[in-house]
């Protein structure tokens, strides 16, 4: 029973770790407004950078990458940790190889949930892009690099933040590898073990549902691209 309350409560600390609502913060103390009202009315950092600026963006993703990246440390330390108290007595079937993946993965569903469900929201929130992405990173580099690279040279070459999502496999709508996932999967020795370690924070979906609040990819070309948008 110690060893399941324990589960429970690491799960729990990464879904605060997401919960945090940076994008909401930020509003209200730049600005005083409630970020949800405006915009495409998520607390995402690219409604931020629509709402408040660049600069603000640029903190809010940053610390919402932060976010996903951090509870995986966490989850990596403390599984393990409690796993081999004395107190602790796991079941005699549950190895600590075995457990240790699965307990991270969990973790990066909690800290997904955590950013898109938030708890001091209302249980509503962003949808996860960034937090995702922070949750690649810490779980397998090379597959977040790459869908990082990718994000980046289509929003160069698009300047529609969506459609570069969409590309890179980061953005949590949808619950599928994208293709910079995809790409750094395969040139990697070990692609198995990193399917496996990112496939959970991929599939965030079918566990939270969708956030529908901004125009996907069907109508690309009614989205505010990034060079209209003020500083």
């Amino acid at each position: 029973m110690v060893f399941w309350i324990a589960s429970v409560v690491g799960l729990a600390i990464a879904y605060l770790f997401g919960s945090t609502p940076t994008g909401y913060l930020a509003g209200k103390l730049l600005k005083g407004i409630d970020i949800r009202e405006h915009g495409s009315k998520s607390i995402g950092a690219t409604n931020v950078l629509r709402t408040l600026g660049k600069w603000p963006a640029l903190v809010v993703l940053l610390v919402d990458v932060l976010k996903g990246a951090a509870a995986i440390v966490f989850a990596r330390w403390f599984f393990p940790w409690f796993y081999a108290l004395p107190s602790v007595t796991p079941p005699t079937a549950l190895d600590l190889q075995t457990w240790v993946p699965w307990a991270v993965g969990l973790a990066g569903l909690a800290v997904l949930m955590g950013h898109s469900r938030s708890f001091w929201l209302n249980f509503t929130g962003g949808k996860s892009a960034a937090t995702g992405l922070g949750v690649l990173l810490a779980m397998s580099w090379p597959v977040g690099l790459g869908a990082a690279t990718v994000f980046g040279v289509v929003l160069a070459i698009f300047r529609i933040v969506s459609l570069s999502f969409d590309a890179s496999g980061v953005d949590c709508d949808r619950p599928r590898l994208g293709l910079g996932a995809t790409v750094a999967l395969s040139v990697t020795g070990d692609g198995r073990r990193h399917l496996r370690d990112c496939a959970p924070s991929c599939q965030h979906s079918a566990a939270t549902g969708s956030n529908r609040t901004t125009p996907r990819t069907k109508q690309p070309r009614t989205e505010n691209g990034i060079a209209n948008l003020g500083s």
